[in-house]
C-alpha cells in the first residue's frame, strides 16, 4: 500500500486516529483540537475531521502541517517511513468504536509520544560534522565559507523526506539546525534537504522544514555557554544568519526561522542591545517591528540592520565583501565595531 493510500484510509478514520494519538484534545465541530503534535494539552493543532480536507492538520504556533501520516509520525517520533507504515497499518487493523482510553491500551507495544524535543535531539544526534560535506559546499555556494565553525550545523547524508502532496517518499542529504532554547537545550530542529547532484536545494516542494518547538526559541551561533550575553543579532533566515556570522565574526547570532517566530524570539536577560535584521518584505517588517516592540519593553536598546538587496546572504553573494562590511560598520554602534568587526 503506498503513502497516499495509506493516508486516504487514515482520513477516513480521522476521528479515531486523533483519540487513539491525540487523547489530550477534544472534538470541537468538524475539528479535533489540541496543543501539539506530542499531545499536549491547549488549543494550537486543529485536525480536519470531515469534508474533503479530512485528515488534513496545522499547527498555528509551529506553522507545521500535513495529514494523518505525517501525524503518526511526529507523534510516534519516528524517523524511518517504513515504521511509519507499520504503524499505520497496525493501527487500520483496531476495531475504530470505543473510548480514547481503549484506544490508547491497544497500541502498539513499546511506543509512546515522543515530546518534539526528543524527537529533534535525536536526529540532531544522527547527523554527522559539517566539514567537506554536501552541506558545507552547499552554503559555500551561498558565499557562507566558514559554516562548519558552527556547532549548531550538521550534515544528514539521508534524511527521510515526505512530499505533502503527492504523499510520496525519498531521502535527501541534508542541513540541519539545532533550534535552542536561551539554556542551550534543544527544542527543534531546522532542515534544508539538498541536491545529491550538488546543485543547491533538492528539487522538492518544501525543501526546508522545521520539526519541534520554535516558538521563542532559535538556531544559535557564536553564543557562550558560560557568559552573559550583552550584544547580540537575530533576524529571520537560516542562510541571512550565517551570512551576517561570516562577515561580524564572534558576535552572537540567532536565526528564528520565520518571521512569526522572530516576533516571538526571547533575546537573553542580560542583552543590552539587540540587532534585527528584517527581510525587505512586509512579514519581515511585521515581525521586526513585533521584536523591537518586545525589546524595549525589556529594557533592550532595538537597533535595525540593513541589507542593501533583499537579505545579507542576497548581500554576501552579489557585492564585494569590503562592501557589505562597510554597510554594517555604519549600522553599528562603535563599540560593537570594535569589539566583532575585523580592522579596515
Amino acid at each position: 500500500m503506498s503513502a497516499s493510500e495509506l493516508a486516504a484510509r487514515l482520513a477516513r478514520h480521522a476521528e479515531a486516529v486523533c483519540r487513539h494519538y491525540l487523547s489530550a484534545g477534544r472534538r470541537y465541530g468538524n475539528y479535533w483540537i489540541v496543543g501539539d503534535t506530542a499531545n499536549s494539552k491547549g488549543r494550537s493543532l486543529y485536525v480536519h475531521l470531515a469534508g474533503p480536507r479530512a485528515g488534513r492538520w496545522t499547527d498555528a504556533a509551529t506553522g507545521q502541517y500535513g495529514d494523518l501520516l505525517d501525524l503518526v509520525r511526529e507523534s510516534c517520533g519516528l524517523i524511518d517511513f517504513c515504521d511509519v507504515a507499520s504503524e499505520a497499518r497496525q493501527f487500520l487493523t483496531l476495531p475504530k468504536t470505543g473510548s480514547a482510553s481503549e484506544y490508547r491500551s491497544i497500541g502498539a507495544p513499546g511506543r509512546s509520544n515522543r515530546p518534539a524535543a526528543e524527537r529533534a535531539r535525536r536526529l540532531f544526534a544522527m547527523g554527522q560534522p559539517l566539514s567537506d560535506t554536501l552541506a558545507d559546499k552547499y552554503l559555500r555556494r551561498r558565499g557562507i565559507l566558514r559554516g562548519s565553525d558552527h556547532a549548531a550545523l550538521r550534515f544528514h547524508p539521508s534524511c527521510y523526506y515526505r512530499d505533502l502532496l503527492t504523499g510520496d517518499t525519498r531521502r535527501y542529504p541534508a542541513l540541519i539546525a539545532a533550534v535552542t532554547d536561551p539554556s542551550g537545550a534543544i527544542t527543534g530542529v531546522h532542515r534544508t534537504w539538498l541536491d545529491p547532484s550538488g546543485d543547491g536545494k533538492a528539487k522538492v516542494e518544501t525543501p526546508r522544514r522545521a520539526l519541534g518547538s520554535l516558538l521563542g526559541n532559535a538556531v544559535r551561533f557564536n553564543v557562550p555557554v558560560d557568559a552573559p550575553v550583552k550584544v547580540m543579532a537575530a533576524g529571520e533566515g537560516l542562510e541571512t544568519m550565517l551570512s551576517l556570522s561570516y562577515v561580524i565574526p564572534g558576535m552572537p547570532i540567532a536565526a528564528a526561522l520565520t518571521a512569526n517566530h522572530l516576533a516571538a524570539f526571547k533575546a537573553p536577560v542580560s542583552c543590552l542591545r539587540l540587532y534585527i535584521a528584517a527581510d525587505a518584505d512586509d512579514a519581515g517588517r511585521h515581525g521586526s517591528e513585533r521584536l523591537s516592540q518586545a525589546a524595549r519593553s525589556l529594557g533592550i536598546l532595538p537597533l535595525l540592520l540593513t541589507p542593501e538587496l533583499g537579505d545579507f546572504n542576497d548581500d554576501l553573494r552579489s557585492l564585494e565583501l569590503d562592501r557589505v562590511t562597510v554597510n554594517l560598520r555604519r549600522q553599528l554602534c562603535p563599540e560593537d565595531v570594535a569589539a566583532f568587526l575585523p580592522a579596515a
